[in-house]
């Protein structure tokens, strides 16, 4: 009888012991399939949320950047003159003709000109106005809204007042000249063409450096003090504290407002068309106005469509080496 009750009981420990053992195992495989899907749902969300974030920007590129790149490229293969709805394809028969158009040459001459001039006179001083009043507190916001006011000014405006201070007769400009023993100076400064394009040039500048000087000046807040006077106490003098320890804290900086106003040197129209129209005799022409008075003045639309490829053929290179030469120096700044 002993044997008889006994063994039932061993044999039903033994069979009863699996299923205690097996339930932590399907517990803990259920936990580790929801642990393991809630990454793959995490993933997921980010995914659909990345591409809900980008759908506005792409609509945008492709609406304001792909869509007139190709229409542009379009016109520029055809000879359309604003009327035939139909025009002629002739292919790359635009570009030789630009080429070969010596006007061209002058107008890319000036471009160079503006671009030289008109990048590195704000450059220089915008960055000494931001060193001079880099340690000023009172009334520096004063001295900001003031420098930067002619930025924000509207184009046509700044060419109409200064329109007026070039004028010959009128114009304070020669009349100042005069006031000081000067007047041999005075001529017709837009209207000449060995001053003109210097005279518009001038006026870009002005308009321009603000900006420079204000980007600058918010640089030099985050310039590291204690390497200026370390380097002021081992006896160095304004310059080298200023080429070895200032200018390469700032260079991601510098290197974003050089590519700025060295593009605006490429595009440039409004204020040359606004202040001569490219002349007189074509001593202000640049590729923009040129591309303008062939477009609109002339009814070339494609070659006009041609010259505005030219500029951002010319422009695109300076600009992404330019940013790729910021964002390393940017990268080494942070240790990345």
């Amino acid at each position: 009888m002993s044997r008889a009750t006994t063994a039932p009981t061993s044999h039903t420990r033994r069979t009863a012991a699996p299923v205690r053992s097996g339930r932590p195992r399907a517990g803990r495989l259920r936990s580790g399939a929801v642990r393991s899907g809630q990454p793959r749902a995490t993933r997921r969300a980010q995914t659909r949320l990345g591409i809900a974030l980008t759908i506005p920007l792409m609509a945008m590129i492709v609406t304001f950047f792909l869509v007139p790149l190709g229409s542009a490229v379009y016109y520029a293969l055809v000879d359309f003159n604003g009327i035939n709805p139909q025009p002629p394809f002739v292919g790359a028969d635009n570009f030789v003709e630009l080429f070969g158009d010596p006007k061209v040459w002058a107008a890319l001459k000036n471009n160079a000109i503006w671009i030289v001039l008109g990048t590195a006179a704000p450059l220089a001083i915008g960055l000494g106005l931001a060193l001079l009043m880099w340690a000023v507190r009172r009334g520096s916001i004063f001295y900001r809204v003031a420098f930067f006011f002619p930025y924000v000014l509207p184009q046509v405006a700044i060419g109409v007042v200064w329109g007026w201070i070039y004028d010959p007769v009128r114009g304070w400009l020669n009349q100042a000249l005069e006031t000081v023993g000067l007047g041999s100076l005075a001529t017709g400064w837009l209207g000449n063409p060995d001053t003109a394009l210097y005279a518009v040039l001038g006026t870009a500048v002005w308009a321009t450096t603000g900006f420079v000087f204000i980007i600058f000046l918010s640089a030099l807040r985050n310039v590291d003090m204690e390497l200026v006077e370390a380097s002021r106490l081992d006896g160095t003098n304004p310059f080298q504290r200023l080429w070895h320890i200032i200018l390469p804290q700032i260079m991601p900086v510098f290197l974003m407002v050089t590519t700025i106003t060295l593009i605006g040197g490429f595009s440039v129209f409004d204020i040359i068309f606004i202040m001569t129209g490219g002349g007189p005799a074509g001593a202000t022409e640049v590729l923009g106005t040129y591309a303008y008075s062939s477009a609109f003045q002339l009814n070339r639309i494609s070659y006009g469509t041609a010259l505005a490829l030219v500029i951002t053929v010319l422009a695109v290179p300076f600009a992404v080496g330019l940013n790729r030469l910021q964002r390393r120096l940017s990268l080494q700044g942070t240790g990345a």
